[in-house]
C-alpha cells in the first residue's frame, strides 16, 4: 500500500465533491465529533443546524476541525481534514447576504437540511428562527491518499 499526501489543490476538489464531514468542537479540554452536511464555497464550509450541543460549544470555543472521508475499493481511501474557525451568521446584524448565500448553497442538494434537524421551510430572513446557519473559515487544509 503506497500512502501520498493531497496537494491543496487535490483537498479543496475532495471538499467540494463531498457534502458530510465530521466536525470536532471542544469545550474544557473535553472533545465532540458529530456528522453534518455541508457546502464548500469561497475558502468556507457553509452549514446550519438546531441550537445544541454543538452550536453552543463552537460558540464558547470556535476553533474547529473536519474530516471527509473517502473510501475506495478495496483498503484504498482518501481523507481530508479541515482546521478551522467557526463563524456564526446570525440574523439581521448585516448578515442577510450571508445566510441567504449558505442557503443558496445548500439548498442545492436533496435531503441537504439532514442532519440538522428541521427542515427550513424559505429562505432565512430577518425575524426569529430556530435554525443557526454558520460558516467554518477553513484556515489550514491538508489530506492524504492510500493505494494499493
Amino acid at each position: 500500500m503506497i500512502i501520498r499526501t493531497l496537494s491543496t489543490l487535490e483537498c479543496t476538489r475532495l471538499l467540494t465533491m463531498h457534502r458530510v464531514a465530521h466536525l470536532a468542537c471542544a469545550k474544557d479540554g473535553q472533545p465532540y465529533v458529530v456528522p453534518i452536511n455541508y457546502a464548500y464555497a469561497d475558502s468556507h464550509l457553509y452549514a446550519f443546524s438546531m441550537l445544541g450541543k454543538k452550536i453552543e460549544w463552537m460558540r464558547i470555543n470556535p476553533l474547529v476541525s473536519l474530516q471527509v472521508h473517502e473510501p475506495g475499493d478495496r483498503r484504498e481511501w482518501r481523507s481530508v481534514v479541515v482546521d478551522g474557525r467557526y463563524e456564526e451568521l446570525p440574523e439581521g446584524s448585516g448578515y442577510e447576504a450571508s445566510r441567504h448565500h449558505a442557503w443558496s448553497l445548500l439548498s442545492k442538494h436533496f435531503d441537504w437540511w439532514e442532519p440538522g434537524g428541521l427542515k427550513p421551510d424559505a429562505p432565512p430572513v430577518s425575524g426569529h428562527s430556530s435554525h443557526v446557519f454558520y460558516r467554518i473559515l477553513v484556515e489550514h487544509v491538508s489530506g492524504r491518499e492510500a493505494k494499493e
